[in-house]
């Protein structure tokens, strides 16, 4: 069947068939996928951001201890393996250490308020103000080392053995 109209009439189908050069050239709103593209980005930013914020007092407590084992036993290795010597330097007053050597000088200040209580080292005990310097050798230093870190209540002990290089991080004091 076939139907047949004579007269005037609209196209309202149009924009079906439109191409690109019937539309504006200026576009009015964004895409479904520019939306969810700056929405994603934002939850990324957003997601490695916000850990920093909630870490507690114990978190950044351990965050440290954590980074002063590291780095204990970066020393071990490094001194053994490049046949250097590293001294790693501890300023008990000023909460700050750091460790240097012929090629490489490094210095770290403790954050968020975090002190250091002590330092027990068996051939000069407990060590609670000053500087304290302990030589790393390829050998590894001469003796265990036990770091005492505080912040208010909350502490944390790191115990470094030197027979292999090992650091054990204990949640409170321990000797």
């Amino acid at each position: 069947m076939r139907t047949l109209s004579t007269g005037n009439y609209k196209k309202t189908m149009a924009f079906f068939f439109a191409t690109p050069s019937d539309h504006n050239s200026s576009s009015n709103g964004f895409t479904l996928i520019e939306l969810i593209l700056v929405i994603l980005i934002i939850s990324l930013s957003a997601a490695l951001m916000m850990p920093s914020f909630w870490q507690s007092d114990e978190g950044a407590l351990a965050a440290e201890a954590k980074r002063l084992g590291n780095t204990l036993r970066y020393l071990y290795d490094e001194a053994a393996g490049k046949k250097l010597d590293y001294v790693l330097t501890i300023d008990l007053d000023n909460d700050e250490w750091g460790f240097k050597s012929d090629r490489e000088t490094r210095s770290f200040a403790m954050k968020k308020n975090i002190v250091f209580k002590d330092v027990l080292v068996p051939s000069l005990g407990e060590v609670s103000s000053g500087q304290l310097e302990i030589l790393f050798s390829p050998l590894g230093p001469q003796e265990p080392v036990t770091f005492h870190l505080q912040k208010e209540s909350s502490e944390f002990t790191v115990k470094f053995n030197h027979l292999n290089g090992r650091a054990k991080i204990i949640k409170g004091y321990s000797t």
